[in-house]
């Protein structure tokens, strides 16, 4: 028991460096080159842009997916997801955008805090209810969601539930139907080759032919390996 005891205390130390050691590379690790992108912007839906060729996912927020509907209203649902790629485009029309970039995302995407003039798109959409604060990856927006909640403008005029929410159950549904449980539609029309995922507007309608080079994927890094984009829904 004594010499137990010993090797416990002696361990003690090697334990407490190991941990540390694990840790220091999330502490310390190099802070991201910052990029940014101006232009005209063409908006792909409620949270992302297109500059100049440069695709911008909106950093810290997440926006109604296209085809998502909300709680609220007089007919009791409204097209939450419509609304907010309409708000961001009147924010973006007729001016130059400039987004500074914290990083990309596991698909390439630039993560850009962007601005209309003096306006922060972000911060702007979060603020009108247009999209929730993205709190898995940043803590940025909270106290903005907190005044579009109190004041129940747009996805807070009554209890929803969020597009991350939205899209896992979309998935989970549109898995058992798909090959292996691979549900994105990668489709071949006079447009290109675009993917489309469980929850575009037109997934249902979208019919997967082999003889035609489309395909079913596992994962969006998988059809934009294949040469496949994603779908433009504004």
């Amino acid at each position: 028991m004594r010499e137990s005891a010993t090797i416990r205390i002696a361990l003690r130390p090697v334990a407490l460096a190991l941990a540390v050691g694990l840790a220091l590379p999330t502490l310390a690790a190099p802070s991201v080159p910052v990029e940014s992108v101006s232009g005209p912007a063409r908006v792909i839906d409620g949270d992302t842009l297109d500059i100049s060729g440069t695709r911008v996912r909106l950093e810290g927020i997440d926006a109604p997916e296209a085809a998502q509907t909300c709680a609220g209203g007089w007919l009791g649902r409204w097209s939450c997801g419509t609304k907010a790629t309409n708000a961001l485009d009147r924010l973006v029309k007729g001016v130059d955008v400039r987004c500074d970039g914290v990083g990309r995302d596991k698909y390439g995407r630039l993560l850009g805090i962007c601005h209309a003039g003096a306006v922060e798109i972000n911060a702007a959409l979060v603020r009108d209810g247009h999209a929730w604060a993205f709190v898995k990856y940043s803590a940025r927006y909270v106290e903005v969601e907190k005044e579009a909640r109190a004041a129940k403008r747009g996805i807070w005029s009554a209890e929803t539930e969020p597009a991350w929410v939205y899209r896992e159950k979309k998935w989970q549904v549109a898995e058992q139907a798909a090959p292996e449980g691979c549900a994105i539609k990668g489709n071949v029309s006079k447009t290109g080759r675009i993917y489309h995922m469980p929850w575009s507007p037109w997934y249902t309608k979208v019919k997967v032919d082999a003889g035609k080079g489309e395909r079913w994927f596992c994962s969006e890094t998988e059809a934009a390996a294949a040469g496949f984009r994603p779908v433009v829904t504004h």
